[in-house]
């Protein structure tokens, strides 16, 4: 029996959905493997290709290279080691899901491993975004944005019944996201589709445009687990997802989802302090899709922009992609192409963002115009949007002065705000007990203070 290198805890899936895939029993692996390793070497048995799958463990080279060689001679196609889940390379847990591969087949599987193995790993959450860490994806994204889809032959038969379960998954999720927020129950059950549901339908069979959709659906579902973890913190765990989400964006040769994927990432860089690297992102995402995504898709990319400029302080800027952000919204037309994955983005969502943009600004009389153009924003739907944006004109009336109605704004939003799980929220709400500092010793303002600490 082949002595292992190493051990992983969960079962190697890659190498059990190859074999199968292969047609090939574990003797007749096993007795393959035998034919290529050298008459000195230990003799591998159907027991050593049990525990390779089972037990994860990796033998030591060169049997890597040989299970790999065995299986692609039966597939007639190169497999690599990568591949069948035995990299010798020490890739670390804190690599895991930052990968942004070039071969779409490499990248498919990695993706595939990285959502089948989601639940089993320890990933620390609640850790930093690391921007250098979306330095390549955002790299090769913008430079290639679309690999050409092809068919595939693997698993199960992929259907548009499936195709639509995904897509149902992504709105209920979008829902309970905006109005419960992103620690709410539906958020687990996205990584729980991506893993148990999406992730056997991207190793399964189907046509050029069953995959097309399939990558659009799944990467949908990634952008939306990404931003919930976003919203409650869980900064290193949402920079995987939306990576991975990029990447099938790609592998689907969706354009239009890959810039809706990159703008989402350049508000990820804005929230976390990063705003000079979050126009590039948004910009891209613009140039990259405008002759070929939906004028929609692209106002989103511009708004993305114009929060970045005004976390700048570049009010030219700002006030420019705002502009393009309105035009774009008002070029749609009836029975025009116009995603309904978006259809959130409305004339009152993009003034609730433009409310914070002047309070960034210190603009309050535009904030303060921006802000009622946003109120016909129903609370029992948008929940979180709109006790931010109570949070944030709250901020820009104390931040001018306004004790009164700066306070009076703060109360409505924490109570508001009290009925999502959002980490993201909340951080509004406590960013007023700093902008109330120089009111500390004011009565009501200590019985703010107590209010939002209770």
């Amino acid at each position: 029996m082949t002595t292992a290198l190493r051990r992983h805890k969960p079962p190697n899936e890659d190498l059990s959905r190859l074999l199968e895939v292969a047609g090939m029993s574990k003797k007749e692996l096993a007795r393959s493997v035998n034919e290529l390793s050298p008459q000195n070497a230990p003799k591998t048995t159907h027991t050593s290709v049990t525990n390779w799958i089972d037990r994860g463990m990796i033998p030591r080279p060169p049997t890597p290279q040989h299970i790999a060689d065995v299986l692609g001679k039966r597939l007639g196609r190169i497999v690599t080691p990568d591949e069948i889940g035995m990299s010798t390379r020490g890739k670390t847990e804190a690599d895991i899901g930052l990968d942004f591969p070039r071969d779409p087949e490499e990248a498919l599987r990695l993706s595939t491993n990285y959502w089948s193995t989601m639940k089993r790993r320890t990933l620390v959450t609640g850790g930093p975004l690391a921007i250098a860490a979306y330095g390549t994806p955002v790299r090769r994204w913008l430079s290639n944005p679309a690999d050409v889809p092809e068919p595939r032959q693997g698993g199960e038969r992929v259907g548009q019944a499936d195709l639509d379960e995904l897509w149902l998954a992504s709105e209920d999720a979008r829902r309970w996201d905006s109005k419960f927020g992103g620690g709410n129950s539906m958020s687990s059950s996205v990584v729980d589709c991506l893993q148990n549901k999406a992730t056997p339908l991207l190793r399964g069979t189907f046509t050029e445009s069953i995959g097309t959709e399939l990558f659009s659906a799944t990467a949908e579902l990634a952008r939306i687990a990404a931003w919930t973890a976003v919203d409650m913190g869980q900064h290193d765990v949402a920079q995987r997802h939306f990576i991975q989400a990029l990447r099938l964006a790609r592998s689907g040769g969706n354009v239009e989802a890959g810039s809706y994927v990159l703008a989402t990432m350049s508000l990820h860089a804005f929230l976390r302090g990063h705003p000079s690297e979050a126009v590039d992102m948004a910009e891209g995402a613009y140039e990259q899709a405008k002759h070929r995504a939906a004028p929609r898709v692209l106002a989103f990319a511009k708004l993305a922009e114009a929060r970045a400029h005004g976390r700048l302080g570049d009010e030219r800027s700002a006030a420019k992609a705002l502009r393009a952000t309105e035009a774009l919204l008002e070029s749609i037309r009836p029975g025009s192409r116009d995603p309904n994955w978006l259809s959130y983005l409305t004339h009152q969502r993009i003034s609730a963002d433009a409310a914070e943009i002047y309070r960034d600004l210190g603009d309050l009389k535009a904030a303060e115009s921006w802000h009622l153009q946003a109120d016909a924003m129903p609370t029992n739907v948008y929940t979180r949007a709109v006790g931010i944006r109570l949070a944030v004109m709250s901020s820009a009336h104390l931040r001018a002065s306004n004790l009164d109605e700066g306070l009076h704004l703060g109360r409505q939003a924490s109570d508001i705000l009290s009925q999502v799980r959002s980490t993201r929220a909340h951080d509004y709400v406590r960013q007023l007990a700093t902008d109330v500092r120089p009111w500390q010793k004011d009565t009501n303002v200590q019985s703010f203070l107590a209010e939002l600490s209770g």
